[in-house]
């Protein structure tokens, strides 16, 4: 049986980065199955994902001789294999449209993940976490326990291994040093198209400014609020007619599907960072 694996790779742009990369994997055993890179002319940055199958070497394998590989290329890379799905912890507040999503989409073979714990500054969805067998934490935040709260949710994070944190609707404002923990691996479902509309009550500011099209953003968490490399953006028509209420209902399906794209291809090894941005290889 194959061995699959997935190759994310970013390095200063050189030519034959392409061909050495093919050559190494050829070397090895290895058959390539999916290929894609980008050079950002800005930056002088490149950036490849390669999906592969090898059955040649182990895993470990693969990273002691990818390690020796990447030094001359300056490269920064990360292997996965394939069967293994990504740890992810969710964190949510009152509104769990996106969180029952993601637990549906889970569940039904639509993501691949290992959700492994459900964090909650309120009881509301502890039944919710329990008809799909996911432990639950409630940990209240007020401003006088902040500190001890956010170490707590660190504390499962880290128990539970989670290469992924995803702040499905959850409200409170992650603290500097929380954000510098979980960097790179932590995605927020923000209900306005960035850069428009940050922070609080964003359908209010949008509804307030009669606009005509209504979003969401998904992107990394960053000590910047709804600063973060955006992953993924839509959008939802609108007209004068619509209240608040109106904005506020619609918006939640425009969510829903958004953090649940950033959530699949971050999952998929899809998503590169570049600075301030994003590569995606859909």
């Amino acid at each position: 049986m194959n061995h699959a694996y997935i190759l994310t790779l970013s390095c200063p742009d050189r030519t034959g980065i392409v061909h050495a990369v093919s050559g190494f994997l050829l070397e090895r055993g290895g058959n390539i199955e999916e290929a894609a890179q980008y050079n950002d002319h800005g930056t002088g940055l490149f950036f490849m994902r390669v999906q592969f199958a090898c059955d040649r070497l182990s895993h470990a394998e693969l990273r002691a001789q990818l390690k020796l590989f990447a030094e001359p290329f300056a490269m920064d890379w990360q292997l996965h294999a394939t069967a293994e799905p990504v740890k992810a912890v969710l964190m949510v507040s009152k509104e769990g449209h996106c969180l029952n999503d993601l637990l549906f989409r889970w569940k039904s073979g639509l993501l691949p993940l290992d959700i492994r714990a459900i964090i909650s500054n309120h009881r509301e969805f502890y039944q919710l976490a329990a008809s799909y067998n996911v432990p639950f934490h409630h940990i209240p935040v007020t401003a006088a326990t902040k500190a001890q709260a956010e170490a707590r949710q660190y504390e499962i994070i880290e128990t539970e291994g989670a290469e992924l944190v995803v702040l499905a609707r959850y409200m409170q404002v992650l603290s500097d040093d929380l954000c510098r923990k979980l960097a790179g691996r932590a995605i927020n479902i923000h209900h306005s198209f960035l850069p428009s509309f940050k922070g609080a009550k964003p359908y209010y500011q949008a509804h307030d400014r009669g606009v005509k099209l209504i979003g969401a953003t998904a992107h990394y968490v960053t000590a910047d609020l709804d600063e973060g490399p955006i992953i993924e953006q839509d959008v939802a028509r609108v007209d004068h007619s619509k209240t608040v209420e109106d904005l506020t209902a619609m918006g939640r399906d425009t969510e829903s599907q958004v953090l649940a794209r950033a959530v699949k291809w971050h999952s998929e090894h899809r998503v590169l960072l570049n600075g301030h941005k994003t590569v995606i290889f859909k």
